[in-house]
């Protein structure tokens, strides 16, 4: 059962929003729309909705980052149940790719994060063993995973007093992904001397399993501590899990290869008809390479582009993926919905170019095709009971909502802060000497102790701004899409200290942003029309203002476009439902109180960069390793108390450090 653990009760509309959203799933509504403003504790409704439906539930937001942040606060209000997180394992990935204007092949490069993964294997392990699971995903749940039958068919239990053949144990822990190391356990890895056999699951870092026998028959099963080797649990019994996340049998590689040579024959016919000699000849040494392989090791690079074969599915059937791992009866919340659905749409079609490419000059076979995510279609039938949250839902789910039986198409409101902040007040401002004022508004909001945000339209626009403002010694930043993860979370650090007054940006000062310090936001070009001044963007930048008690936007334009009035007709809107609600209820507004939390920057690590810049040869070796495993036991070590923003910005930091001494 899901146990919501809260120290607070829902207030404001969090009530009413739960009561509205429970009925309509229970009424078997499948789809539903809440209008959550900025602040007004979006996260702490989905808890008591998922804690009131009892239902497994699949939380897809739009990036890494916003799914740490909902992680880490699902996990405190859920502590005995399986709180799981699912994104891309890749720190770094470059997908395999043809360019035919330069005749440019770019062979697949990537770099995996070992700790993402123990995670994704993780959730993959709980969706197939428990009923009490939430899983925070990223849009990567939309490509292929394994096929969940097969997954499950890989574990294997173990029991106290029970007989087992040590070869036999061994060759199954081989079959499904464990590699034997005997020198060290690391994630995925095994040891056998003699009777003991350590285990280290792919999905922790932190114990290991000790099975010991006596002869043919278990004597005990111990969690053992990794690092101080003391027992901490004793089962009576124990399920293996994979060591991947993806493992296939000996006899399904084998009845791959064999699909996959008749297609090859195929398709070499079928080029050589046309006269395309040089693709065929191609294609041929490099899929006979991939089956020499497959052969040889059960296992080639690439091997996700013969899918289709391994999990014998059909031309163009869906393919497996963490949708699969639920139960039918399941829960699906689309947060930021605005954001993450154009993802979700976006992310087939350009797989699927840059495949077709791949096949048409005999790099892939044409069932290379099937490795792919879902298209849209598919992802929609995909999920059931859908929640989409956003403070600016997009109009397909407003559409479905539409479809839904009379009492249960309504967009569920919630705009009420418990915190009393109402939405920001807003002006109207020629554009006529709007710099001036602008450098005017910076000075009056810093004499407070407050900062400002300022969006432009253009990158031009926002640096020759910034170079100005400079000139007119203005404390001020410009944030830029170049920027890594890092140094924009610097930016906003020292923003949030005082280094800066102000920071200017383009299409960064939206959704996601919190900087309470802010109380006024600088909207220029607002009349302009375009994706970046519609009724939505335009509510998402007003709303980054509503953290501060003195919050304020002013919209420099020369004319009042439809998305202004509309903008501003909802902003009015709601800070009006608040001010009653804090009247009725005699609550005073108060600023949002947050941290200021040191990501890295610290006077020991800046000496240590500026060694490492300056060593050479085995110093500056010794150095970076120094440096890196240094920055690596802070990281896991904030990744183990929740805290993500720093985990990956340290994550970043050791990025950067090892591509500058590569390029180097």
């Amino acid at each position: 059962m899901f146990k919501l653990v809260a120290p607070y009760q829902p207030t404001g509309d969090q009530p009413e929003a739960i009561k509205q959203l429970v009925n309509g799933i229970k009424n078997n509504i499948k789809n539903q729309v809440l209008l959550g403003a900025t602040g007004t504790g979006k996260t702490f409704t989905m808890a008591n909705v998922i804690q009131q439906v009892q239902k497994p539930t699949l939380i897809l937001v739009h990036n890494k980052t916003l799914a740490m942040q909902l992680y880490g606060e699902l996990k405190t209000f859920f502590p005995k149940n399986r709180v799981e997180y699912f994104v891309s394992y890749f720190d770094f990935y470059q997908p395999e790719a043809y360019l035919p204007k330069t005749d440019t092949y770019i062979d697949k490069n990537s770099k995996i994060n070992q700790e993402i993964e123990m995670l994704r294997l993780s959730t993959l392990n709980a969706l197939s063993t428990n009923k009490d699971v939430i899983v925070v995903a990223s849009v990567a749940a939309i490509y292929g995973a394994q096929d969940p039958r097969e997954y499950q068919k890989s574990f294997f239990e173990l029991r106290k007093d029970n007989k087992i053949n040590r070869k036999d144990l061994l060759n199954r822990l081989v079959t499904i992904g464990y590699q034997r190391n005997d020198l060290e356990l690391i994630p995925g890895t095994f040891s056998a001397k003699g009777d003991v056999i350590k285990i280290a699951p792919s999905w922790t870092d932190q114990y290991f399993l000790r099975i010991s026998l006596f002869g043919d028959e278990i004597e005990e099963i111990a969690k053992v501590d990794i690092l101080n080797s003391t027992v901490l649990e004793r089962y009576p019994f124990l399920t293996i899990f994979p060591a991947e996340d993806y493992v296939s049998t000996r006899e399904r590689v084998n009845l791959a290869i064999g699909k996959i040579e008749e297609e090859l024959a195929k398709t070499l016919t079928k080029m050589k008809k046309n006269n395309l000699l040089l693709e065929a000849q191609r294609l041929e040494q490099r899929t006979n390479n991939d089956l020499e392989n497959l052969r040889e090791f059960g296992f080639c690079s690439g091997i996700e582009n013969y899918s289709r074969y391994l999990e014998k599915r059909q031309p163009g059937e869906s393919p497996y993926t963490l949708f699969d791992f639920f139960p039918q009866d399941y829960l699906t919340i689309i947060d930021e919905s605005h954001m993450t659905l154009p993802q979700v749409r976006g992310m087939y079609n350009t797989d699927r170019s840059r495949k077709e490419t791949l096949v048409k000059y005999g790099f892939r076979l044409p069932s290379a095709l099937d490795n792919r995510p879902l298209n849209f279609h598919e992802f929609s039938k995909k999920i059931n009971y859908t929640v989409y949250t956003s403070a600016t839902p997009g109009d397909y789910e407003l559409q479905l909502i539409k479809k839904e039986p009379a009492g249960f198409n309504q967009t569920i409101q919630q705009v009420i802060r418990p915190t009393g902040l109402l939405d920001p007040t807003i002006e109207i401002k020629p554009s006529v000497d709007q710099i001036n004022d602008i450098i005017k508004q910076i000075k009056l909001r810093a004499a407070n102790q407050e900062r400002v945000f300022i969006t432009t339209l253009t990158i031009r626009m926002a640096e020759e701004l910034t170079a100005y403002l400079q000139e007119e010694k203005i404390k001020i930043a410009y944030l830029h899409n170049e920027l890594k993860t890092l140094e924009r979370t610097k930016v906003l650090l020292d923003l949030r200290r005082g280094v800066y007054d102000a920071v200017v940006g383009i299409n960064l000062l939206r959704e996601g942003l919190d900087v309470p310090e802010v109380s006024l936001i600088c909207i220029l070009d607002a009349d302009k029309s375009g994706f970046l001044r519609n009724t939505r963007s335009l509510i998402q930048t007003i709303g980054r203002a509503a953290r501060n008690v003195h919050g304020h936007v002013i919209l420099y334009a020369d004319e009042v476009s439809l998305a202004m009035e509309e903008a501003i007709e909802e902003t009015l809107r709601r800070r009006k439902i608040q001010m009653v609600y804090n009247e009725k209820h005699h609550i005073e507004p108060v600023n949002v109180k947050k941290p200021l939390s040191e990501i890295i920057t610290t006077k020991e690590l800046d000496s240590d960069l500026k060694k490492l810049r300056t060593a050479k040869g085995k110093a500056k070796i010794t150095a970076k390793e120094k440096i890196i495993a240094d920055l690596r036991l802070e990281m896991l070590q904030a990744a183990k108390q929740l805290n993500f923003e720093r985990a990956a910005a340290l994550r970043d930091l050791i990025l950067n450090i090892e591509a500058e001494q590569e390029k180097k």
